[in-house]
């Protein structure tokens, strides 16, 4: 009799193990091992294994450049974050906490790439079609080549494939999907991992551009085994409660663009909409009062004004709180801990909490002074005038660095009226905003 080969498959990232484990060595969960049959076995070697043709390395020199076909989504925001426009053949994967506007997005833009006379599929699998015809009229979004599939097989999916040329198709969700070639439930590791190779073979093969929509774990990851994100050619996330107006879309993987972009979207009673005027949305210049001051990130190729704001009050426990939103609250402590050394501020019996409105992500260090003047504002009770933004970054000697991209952060801020900057070193273009230098954290006490 032979021996019964046994494997066990971790639920959260599809680490695979001949025994079982009550911890997983990959990812780190606990009893997320289960047993696989012989039947799902073998597709986990069929996706985990290389194709057999035999491959001949070639020079880089003598491989010729493949020009990369795309065309307009005709929504401004989701072109620029995906490096500009819908590439043919493409996998792409969006992700975002429930009610965000993943459908409505997708429905939006699959409305406009029928009005270009392209055929595009919506399968859906978490709704009906006459709960997405009720969504359709509520966006404006009918169109004759937009056609509906309420469907979780694959199967009836590909069948669909074979009756009617597509040129755009939409995924919702690719967690509901399921193969009748596995017994497994829709959702497991092996069921999202067999079913997106197949959604990447049609891409591929059709040259059809493929739009997955994927649920996030509390953590804030897509669901599933990590394997996906790797399948895939693009993957969005969206930031952003579902109760703020502006949703931000983050490119965090781009085979055909740039990683660094982000889209912002306003959420509107006709659907979910490229914002405008994004200068001055996320601050407000009306409101002066202590604790907030102004900067100016990158992100990627767009310059951004924040609101940095902050609140020091006086503890009335033996552990200060320090808290940050959209900021690295590691990065804080140090900040806090330079102040106290430098300028002697007593912050040691006083709690901070930091925020950055718009609901926007510091990832970058050209905040640092603005941090630092909005804690010291609040620290003395003293508000800064809104015609200032803070740039630079702060070292842990108390040294003022220059930021990167210093002239189209000014030109930005110029744009928006902003008069004064205190910054590490002077622009190389002439600027008629009046520039201070600081290039020591005890400069600004000059300020306050």
């Amino acid at each position: 009799m032979a021996k019964k080969n046994i494997m066990f498959e971790c639920q959260h990232c599809g680490f695979s193990t001949p025994k079982w484990m009550g911890k997983c060595t990959n990812c780190g969960a606990w009893d997320s091992f289960l047993e696989l049959n012989e039947q799902q076995q073998e597709v986990v070697k069929k996706t985990k294994s290389t194709s057999s043709a035999s491959a001949r390395a070639v020079s880089i020199n003598e491989i010729q450049e493949s020009e990369v076909y795309r065309y307009s989504s005709l929504d401004c925001e989701l072109d620029t974050v995906l490096g500009g426009g819908v590439v043919p053949g493409s996998l792409t994967l969006i992700g975002g906490s429930p009610g965000v506007g993943k459908s409505t997005l997708l429905l939006k833009v699959g409305s406009n790439i029928a009005s270009l006379r392209k055929n595009v599929l919506y399968v859906t699998g978490e709704e009906s079609s006459g709960q997405i015809k009720l969504r359709a009229n509520r966006l404006n979004s009918n169109q004759n080549t937009l056609y509906l599939l309420s469907e979780i097989r694959l199967e009836q999916v590909l069948v669909e494939l074979e009756h009617r040329k597509y040129d755009f198709i939409i995924i919702d969700s690719i967690q509901t999907m399921y193969s009748e070639n596995i017994t497994s439930a829709p959702g497991s590791v092996t069921q999202v991992r067999q079913i997106t190779f197949e959604l990447m073979r049609i891409a591929k093969e059709k040259d059809i551009a493929i739009f997955i929509i994927g649920h996030i774990t509390k953590e804030g990851s897509i669901a599933g085994p990590r394997v996906l994100e790797h399948m895939v050619d693009t993957v969005l996330y969206f930031e952003g409660d579902s109760s703020q107006e502006l949703r931000i879309l983050r490119g965090f993987k781009n085979r055909f663009g740039p990683t660094s972009e982000i889209g912002v979207f306003e959420m509107r009673s006709d659907g979910l909409v490229s914002a405008t005027d994004i200068g001055s949305r996320f601050f407000n210049r009306n409101s002066q009062q202590p604790g907030s001051a102004l900067t100016v990130i990158m992100e990627g190729s767009r310059p951004i004004i924040l609101e940095v704001q902050a609140l020091v009050s006086e503890s009335h426990t033996s552990n200060s709180k320090r808290q940050a939103t959209g900021f690295d609250t590691n990065r804080l402590n140090m900040l806090l801990a330079l102040l106290e050394r430098k300028l002697e501020i007593p912050l040691s019996g006083y709690d901070v909490f930091i925020n950055i409105t718009g609901g926007i992500k510091i990832n970058e260090t050209s905040a640092d002074l603005a941090i630092l003047a909005a804690i010291i504002s609040s620290f003395r009770n003293r508000a800064i005038s809104k015609e200032t933004i803070f740039l630079g970054e702060v070292s842990l000697v108390g040294d003022v660095r220059e930021v990167f991209g210093l002239d189209v952060r000014l030109k930005e801020a110029k744009m928006q009226n902003i008069s004064k900057v205190l910054l590490a070193k002077k622009p190389l273009e002439k600027t008629t905003m009046k520039a201070f230098i600081v290039d020591e954290v005890t400069k600004l006490l000059e300020w306050f």
